[in-house]
């Protein structure tokens, strides 16, 4: 008997009902018992009834003939369709070179300066005769251990090789400074804010569809309230803030000022035994270890208080490791978020709302008071300040004193803080031979004077030789003496290797120009090349011959004879 349309029609009917709670094997099964059971005739049937190729029914009827127990899968290994990477060979190779960091891939990549979104990455490969998709593009990357990701500030420019070595000077000053009683603070400029109705980053909690309105455009108004310049003052020990919000312009006299307040409403009823201050500041900006008015401000803030002055900057590029940063600044620009700065009494309320878990508290007063740009401090001016540097990096440690001529200070920093009596202005030439300037003993020196010496002399006779087109007409000795002796060329190039200050500065120490001074180093120095001889750089640096002279008479191991008294 054959197949009815009738049967059809109930099969279909069948199918229809259970299709949709079996998964693609369980479907598969079913068709071929169906199958089975009709007998002659009962694929071609059933295919037709479930809509499918007879082959799959087909399929059916030899699993269950087969007697396989259950897959556990819906397919078979291997079965399905297969991945894009694996019927091309040559996808990921092709992938991997479109995302390859600039700085290592092909110069000639077409996305070098596209952004390589999936979809841009995808187009590319479809035009290389790789047909893939955004998605699979997606995949793959994530297969090679990429992801998304953001910039990470952690390059810190050229890293000074002094770096750690002062980190752990600051440190060890602070402990020195905390532990007698005396405060320690991390100071700096926070950046200027615009004041008025303008964004702010960040979020904050408002009524779904009522957003605060701001300003289409982060321009100035010229004729609204203006910037403010928060300058923060951290108190380590204590765990304290004070911000000064200024209106003006972010000079060292707006600095100082700020601190003279913090100490002045604060740090006085907080440390009134206080004798010294150390100041953890940047290297740069307002509070600049270049920066001569600071100084010159920090001076006056000494004899004012009478305290000694220490300030101890951070090396280059190391702004982000200041205390200030991420102990009150961030916590201050987290309170304000997603909220406009509409006023200075806004930022001032808002910046001493600003509280941790760990107990910070900050204060906050505005300061309208002007303070001019452009001042200049003259050499004269800072060579009088009543200042001595550290032995270690001057340049970056000194201390402003608030007693003209105080006593050496006793106990842990006396080496580096007590400032030297009256000291002379002028330099003897033989205290430059100081192992504290050179970096090496007197025998050593000599060793190496006398084996440069020959090379020197022969390196200046072939130079006259060249310049002259021939042999010497006149007798050796004739002519112009030389301003410099040999010996002396080797000390300055080895002073100048050494880093102790600049050409000028050598120059004047030497009684010579500065031109003739370089050219002696340039002379000096490839000699020193040949023969693989490094000068290691010094720790000290001077600006004048009285620092030097102030520096030999504290740490030098010349007789006080030899240094030239003062005039």
């Amino acid at each position: 008997m054959g197949i009815t349309q009738e049967i059809r029609d109930q099969l279909s009917a069948k199918f229809g009902v259970l299709f949709p709670h079996l998964d693609e094997r369980q479907q598969r099964l079913l068709m071929g018992a169906e199958a089975r059971l009709l007998g002659h005739g009962g694929i071609r049937a059933v295919a037709r009834a479930a809509g499918v190729s007879e082959a799959t029914v087909r399929k059916g009827v030899y699993e269950l003939e087969a007697g396989e127990g259950p897959l556990g899968r819906v397919r078979r290994p291997g079965g399905g369709r297969k991945k894009a990477a694996d019927l091309d060979a040559g996808l990921r190779p092709a992938l991997l070179a479109l995302v390859e960091p600039d700085m290592r891939g092909d110069p000639m990549s077409p996305l070098r300066w596209t952004t390589k979104s999936t979809r841009n990455l995808a187009g590319e490969l479809t035009l290389q005769g790789h047909k893939v998709s955004a998605d699979t593009v997606g995949d793959l990357l994530r297969e090679a251990g990429f992801s998304l990701q953001a910039n990470s500030k952690t390059v810190e420019g050229k890293q000074h090789p002094d770096r750690d070595a002062q980190f752990r000077y600051i440190n060890d000053r602070a402990k020195d400074h905390i532990s007698s009683g005396d405060p320690v603070i991390s100071v700096d400029s926070k950046k200027k804010e615009l004041v008025g109705q303008y964004k702010n980053a960040g979020r904050e909690w408002q009524p779904g569809g009522e957003p605060v309105k701001v300003k289409t455009h982060d321009f100035l108004d010229r004729e609204g309230p203006g910037k403010a310049i928060p300058y923060g003052i951290y108190d380590i020990a204590a765990n304290t803030g004070w911000v000064s919000v200024g209106t003006d312009h972010d000079t060292a006299a707006f600095a100082v000022e700020s601190i003279r307040r913090w100490w002045q409403a604060r740090g006085r009823h907080d440390y009134p035994h206080a004798t010294r201050l150390l100041i953890t500041a940047d290297a740069g900006g307002s509070n600049g270890y270049r920066t001569r008015a600071w100084k010159s401000e920090l001076a006056a803030l000494a004899a004012e208080t009478g305290m000694d002055i220490t300030v101890c900057h951070l090396p280059p590029g190391t702004s982000k490791w200041n205390r200030i940063e991420h102990r009150l600044f961030s916590h201050i620009s987290m309170n304000w978020r997603g909220r406009p700065l509409s006023s200075h009494d806004v930022i001032v309320e808002t910046i001493a709302a600003t509280t941790t878990r760990t107990g910070l508290t900050v204060e906050a007063r505005l300061d309208t008071d002007s303070y001019d740009t452009g001042v200049k401090v003259s050499d004269a001016q800072v060579d009088a300040l009543a200042m001595s540097r550290h032995r270690f990096h001057g340049d970056w440690n000194y201390t402003l004193h608030g007693d003209a001529c105080p006593p050496p200070r006793q106990g842990a920093g006396m080496e580096t803080e007590a400032r030297s009596p009256e000291l002379p202005n002028d330099v003897a030439a033989g205290s430059l031979r100081d192992p504290e300037l050179t970096g090496m003993t007197d025998p050593q020196l000599d060793v190496l004077v006398s084996a440069l010496i020959p090379a020197l002399a022969r390196r200046r006779e072939q130079t006259r030789r060249e310049r002259r087109g021939g042999e010497r007409q006149r007798a050796r000795g004739a002519g112009a003496k030389d301003k410099l002796s040999d010996e002396d060329r080797i000390l300055a190039t080895v002073l100048s290797l050494r880093k102790i200050g600049t050409h000028d500065l050598l120059a004047q120490l030497f009684g010579v120009t500065g031109s003739t001074l370089t050219r002696a180093v340039q002379e000096v120095r490839p000699l020193l090349a040949e023969r693989d001889h490094a000068i290691p750089p010094s720790t000290a640096r001077f600006r004048t011959p009285a620092d030097v002279a102030a520096h030999l008479g504290k740490y030098g191991s010349r007789p006080p004879s030899e240094i030239k008294p003062a005039c």
